[in-house]
């Protein structure tokens, strides 16, 4: 038995490695990074990288939806706050954390709108980031013109700070201070012009934006 077991231990320490160093190749690299270096990084061969992933794109899907099991992570805690306002500074603080944290992640958005546009998990969180705003707003704590867009949007903004790297991960607590004093429901707020985008079309412009993709590699 323990023969049997260890391999398969040893599979996944690999596995977990792996990703972890394809965080950080490709937050400092881009996610074109040669996948020989992840071999490298990872001290593993090459031929280790690749019974693990197919090729870039396994890789790089994989890293999606980490991603999305890490916002479902998330969600107890921010839809379980005691209050809805409470819930909204949640949402903005662990998101945005966890953006900034992971510079690596708008690009990996990219290539997956490139690889599957029909893929489309993160759009079932749309009710719950909804249900989320509509109890802040009825306690009468969130400004009544804000959506759930307007939030992704400014986890979005707060998150981008992580283009200056670690060193000004202490302290982009500053713009979420910021913004949550503008988001509070006030008697002299000033109107929002024009109506909120719809949620589906955030989502697909999200992942969308920046550069145009060049063309997957399959390596």
């Amino acid at each position: 038995m323990t023969s049997s077991v260890s391999p398969r231990r040893d599979a996944r320490r690999n596995h977990e490695r792996l990703l972890a160093e394809a965080r950080i190749l490709f937050t400092e690299r881009g996610i074109d990074a040669p996948l020989d270096e992840l071999a490298t990084r990872a001290g593993v061969g090459p031929g280790t990288v690749y019974r693990h992933f197919a090729n870039r794109d396994a890789l790089i899907r994989e890293l999606y939806d980490a991603g999305i099991a890490d916002l479902h992570s998330l969600a107890p805690e921010i839809l379980g706050a005691e209050t809805g306002w409470r819930s909204i500074e949640l949402y903005l603080e662990r998101l945005a954390e966890w953006l900034a944290g992971s510079p690596y992640v708008p690009a990996v958005l990219r290539r997956m709108a490139v690889l599957d546009p029909t893929y489309k998990p993160g759009t079932e969180f749309a009710d719950a980031i909804a249900g989320m705003v509509d109890r802040a707003q009825a306690e009468g704590t969130l400004r009544p013109d804000v959506t759930a867009v307007d939030l992704s949007i400014l986890v979005d903004m707060l998150g981008s700070l992580g283009q200056y790297g670690g060193a000004y991960l202490p302290y982009w607590r500053r713009q979420l201070v910021v913004v949550l004093d503008g988001l509070r429901a006030r008697p002299d707020n000033t109107p929002i012009d024009g109506e909120a985008q719809a949620f589906d079309e955030f989502h697909d412009m999200s992942h969308a934006k920046g550069p145009q993709s060049p063309a997957p590699r399959t390596e």
